[in-house]
């Protein structure tokens, strides 16, 4: 076998040629389009922690809030006591992860339907507080004036240096969330989606496993939170909604959630054709709602059952080609 052929190698060049095309991109990209990219490189990661939550098989409606709280947790660490983004960003991460925590408890007492809309009522409690509290909050209006990043001489103000931060940052996230779900608790969490039961008849606790996974996205949602705020400078409730939850549920749903690359897929095709209709933001909620519908109705195992479906397709031809050969 040609020592270039081995799929690991393979993957590598792949991922290789893929950051390098990355690291040119926003150079051939107008200022609005670098903005676009920085959005949708952090998106990446929101999906891609959500996916882990829903390993376990409980989907929730918190997952944008867990997000805000990194958020806020940030704006008000870096504005109000001068604390550096370098420490804010892993603080952020952890302020998530101890509010999932907290919420635990009460939240898996729930399944299914009930976890869903508990996820929901506990949320919105969350995002009510932001608002009551001005102090420190900053109510509807928020927090402006966030300060960003500081390093060198480095103007993280500029898109295309906060895109590589972003992007790095991103990418480490995005890998360490692929080592947790091929790990052995990734297996576990597996086993808790499909076989609860006989998880639990071997000694597997099943509430301490949902918990780890809803903790630990959390926390990588939670990074994903500061990031979006120290480039825009503000952080407010608003931000934080049902609406984004229900963009991040499409991207999911969409793009299918079965494989690790599907959420990615459906977040990057959902975002570009959001951006190709934003001059038509009256058309832009009816054309989410459509393709939500066709995809659950002809399509439900999402744009990454296509590409398996063409895989299987490539394999199947080759190995009929492999024994025509081999008959003539």
């Amino acid at each position: 076998m040609n020592k270039f052929s081995s799929p690991t190698l393979q993957k590598f060049v792949a991922l290789a040629g893929l950051f390098a095309f990355l690291i040119v991109l926003p150079h051939f990209l107008k200022y609005h389009h670098q903005d676009f990219l920085i959005f949708l490189t952090i998106n990446i990661l929101v999906v891609v922690s959500y996916r882990l939550v829903t390993l376990t098989g409980e989907w929730s409606l918190i997952h944008a809030v867990m997000m805000g709280v990194g958020a806020y947790t940030s704006a008000l660490l870096s504005k109000s006591f001068g604390i550096s983004f370098w420490i804010t960003l892993p603080l952020a991460g952890v302020a998530a992860g101890f509010a999932a925590a907290l919420l635990s408890y009460p939240l898996f007492r729930l399944t299914q339907f009930y976890f869903l809309i508990g996820s929901f009522a506990a949320g919105e409690a969350i995002r009510l507080c932001w608002i009551q509290f001005i102090q420190p909050f900053g109510g509807t209006g928020g927090i402006s004036a966030i300060p960003s990043p500081e390093l060198l001489d480095i103007d993280f103000l500029e898109p295309i240096p906060y895109f590589y931060l972003v992007l790095i940052i991103v990418s480490v996230c995005v890998f360490l969330l692929y080592r947790i779900e091929k790990s052995r608790i990734g297996l576990t969490l597996h086993a808790v989606h499909w076989k609860a039961v006989l998880a639990e008849s071997v000694g597997i606790d099943t509430w301490n496993y949902r918990s780890l996974a809803f903790i630990t996205g959390s926390l990588f949602v939670g990074l994903a939170g500061a990031l979006k705020v120290h480039y825009i400078g503000t952080v407010a409730p608003k931000q934080f909604g049902i609406g984004f939850m229900v963009f991040i549920l499409i991207w999911v749903i969409v793009g299918g959630y079965r494989t690790f690359y599907g959420v990615i897929l459906g977040a990057i095709i959902l975002s570009v054709l959001d951006e190709v209709f934003r001059g038509v933001n009256q058309l832009r909620p009816a054309i989410y709602g459509a393709t939500l519908i066709l995809f659950i109705l002809y399509l439900p195992g999402g744009l990454e059952s296509v590409l398996r479906k063409i895989k299987f397709f490539n394999q199947a031809k080759s190995q009929r080609f492999t024994w025509w050969r081999y008959l003539t």
